[in-house]
């Protein structure tokens, strides 16, 4: 007959009336805590988290467009959603100059004339070699750089306008809807050989917005470059005073 030894195991941390009586008496160890697995805890999904006006400001354009069945339930998020997506494209729409974009007679009519009419465009007229038209130059490329929501070309004198006399470099030509708008001949109207490109963009919105950063409505930009070159003026004449103070201390 086959000997079976037969070994009883209880339930994990069960003990006996007799095995309590011999950890009291201290001839056994104290009985193991029972194992408790820890509380679980689901993964956050960052996708079902609650969307927020900060969450949705940080998002690229795309990002927003894949958003869209996700915000049907939330009224005020989707149109939060749709008005920030129209303002990263209309920042997009407005960057798309922002530097001089050199042409020739032959593209004159497709980037002058047939430009767009909400379109302002600055036409600079230049010969290499004459020192004014450097300095022109410098002043008109900060400002393509500020304002990309209009566009800045140039061209040489006698490409644009055959036998163009020197004397009369450089020469702006502002165009608006296929007309020209303004002209300004030489730098006497920028302050002389002393322009800078506050008093470059001051001359140009006197009488029309032609300035635009893209930030808003024409007016509205006419006014923030009007208020950029008081700003920059009084700015200019208080490091002025501060030069004079260091001199006399001096």
């Amino acid at each position: 007959m086959a000997d079976y030894h037969f070994v009883y195991k209880d339930v994990e941390g069960a003990s006996t009336q007799w095995d309590d009586i011999q950890r009291r008496l201290g001839n056994l160890p104290p009985k193991p805590e029972p194992f408790k697995p820890p509380a679980f805890t689901p993964k956050v999904d960052a996708d079902e988290q609650p969307k927020s006006k900060e969450w949705l400001d940080a998002r690229e354009p795309d990002e927003l467009e894949d958003l869209e069945d996700d915000l049907d339930d939330d009224r005020f998020l989707e149109q939060y959603r749709k008005m920030r997506l129209a303002e990263l494209r209309e920042a997009a729409k407005a960057a798309k100059f922002g530097s001089i974009v050199p042409i020739t007679g032959s593209d004159f009519v497709r980037e002058v004339s047939q430009a767009p009419p909400d379109v302002w465009v600055v036409v600079f007229l230049y010969k290499d070699g004459i020192p004014e038209c450097g300095l022109l130059q410098t002043c008109l490329e900060e400002l393509a750089t500020r304002y990309p929501a209009t566009k800045f070309v140039k061209i040489i004198s006698t490409d644009c306008i055959p036998n163009y006399p020197d004397r009369n470099v450089p020469t702006i030509l502002v165009y608006n809807n296929s007309a020209v708008k303004g002209t300004y001949v030489g730098l006497q109207k920028f302050g002389g050989k002393r322009c800078t490109p506050e008093s470059v963009a001051l001359a140009l919105c006197q009488s029309d917005p032609v300035l635009n950063d893209g930030q808003g409505g024409s007016e509205s930009s006419r006014d923030n470059v009007i208020e950029g070159v008081r700003r920059k003026f009084i700015e200019k004449v208080v490091a002025q005073h501060e030069e004079r103070d260091e001199d006399d201390s001096d």
